[in-house]
């Protein structure tokens, strides 16, 4: 039985199993399960030399956006409109087959903007190329999830489960979960706060099925199962995403004024150039670049060419350059430096 057939059987026994007090910790060993199963499904078959088929481009400028969306949504117009690089555009399925990457000047910046072949149902497990696609997506600093206006809130959904599928969490923070593994000592649990998701028992079963005896825990939240899951696998990645929801020329006013007061969420129109301007602007606040100018001694401040910098979060973070440690500042943490040598 391969690997997709082993989840599918998983999730069909989770489907259904009754959710109820007797069968949460049943139910958290089952996620466990599907975690580390998708964790093989995205590694290198083995044997391989490492090459692929992957349309990786080389990283320019302050920032990096990825366009992830279904075909015929708008992604190759929106890169035309905003950088000026020619993405060939149709009416038919599947016009982009690799990755064209453009550059907009926005604020003194130069934001590189990649369109990415559309994605389907399934990407997560290789159909298609959804797996190049959702790579390239990770090494970006925002995704802007481009959604047909006129099409059924669904397709936001799909999308959204098939990334998180690949360990990408859009608009979330990293859980509040200090986990260390140890040599010996057996597991230390803690909590600063009461749990309702989670108990002791339950997070003992689940380091079991990842064969972890011996662990430092202390939950600083009320987090879930899945949130300890990803705390564990440690290969998660939290991002910001703006649902840019395209060819409002469609639809009726109320729809639009609907999707417009969502969170996260622009309403743009491709092909009468509507709104672009306000995209540009909540890209700009949610990658969060700060762009500082010099000043020679005695001279007027450079205007011409700053120097960019990532601001700090509104969780208390450092942004993309993040200087500080996640560990409990206890003595017993303190790491010792090595002998000097002889």
């Amino acid at each position: 039985m391969g690997i997709i057939e082993k989840i599918k059987e998983i999730e069909a026994e989770m489907a259904r199993t009754q959710k109820n007090k007797a069968t949460e910790y049943h139910l958290g060993q089952l996620k466990a399960k599907i975690a580390k199963l998708r964790t093989q499904l995205l590694e290198p078959p083995k044997g391989s030399s490492g090459g692929g088929d992957g349309f990786e481009v080389t990283k320019f400028g302050h920032g990096r956006v990825s366009l992830i969306g279904f075909p015929s949504v708008g992604k190759s117009t929106l890169l035309t409109l905003l950088t000026g690089t020619h993405s060939e555009a149709a009416s038919y399925e599947f016009t982009t087959l690799t990755c064209i990457p453009g550059i907009i000047h926005y604020n003194d910046t130069k934001i590189q903007l990649l369109d990415l072949p559309g994605i389907i149902e399934g990407a997560s497990e290789g159909k298609g190329r959804g797996r190049q696609v959702i790579a390239v997506a990770k090494s970006s600093d925002i995704v802007l999830m481009v959604l047909d206006a006129s099409k059924s809130e669904g397709h936001r959904q799909i999308l959204t489960k098939e990334l998180e599928a690949v360990g990408l969490r859009l608009n979330k923070r990293p859980p509040q979960i200090y986990f260390k593994k140890k040599k010996t000592g057996g597991i230390s649990f803690n909590s600063t706060m009461p749990l309702t998701h989670v108990d002791e028992k339950l997070c003992y079963q689940i380091l079991h099925e990842y064969k972890i005896h011996n662990a430092e825990i202390l939950f600083r939240e009320d987090a879930t199962v899945d949130d300890f899951i990803d705390v564990i696998e440690g290969n998660r990645k939290y991002m910001k995403c703006v649902y840019v929801y395209n060819k409002i020329d469609v639809v009726g006013i109320d729809d639009v004024d609907r999707l417009s007061r969502q969170p996260n969420s622009v309403v743009i129109s491709c092909n009468l150039k509507l709104n672009l301007d306000r995209l540009l602007a909540r890209m700009w606040d949610e990658m969060g670049l700060v762009r500082v100018y010099t000043k020679p001694q005695g001279q007027q401040p450079d205007f011409g060419d700053p120097v960019v910098l990532s601001a700090e979060t509104d969780e208390g973070g450092r942004g993309r350059f993040k200087s500080h440690s996640d560990a409990p500042a206890r003595i017993s943490d303190r790491q010792k430096k090595a002998p000097l040598k002889q």
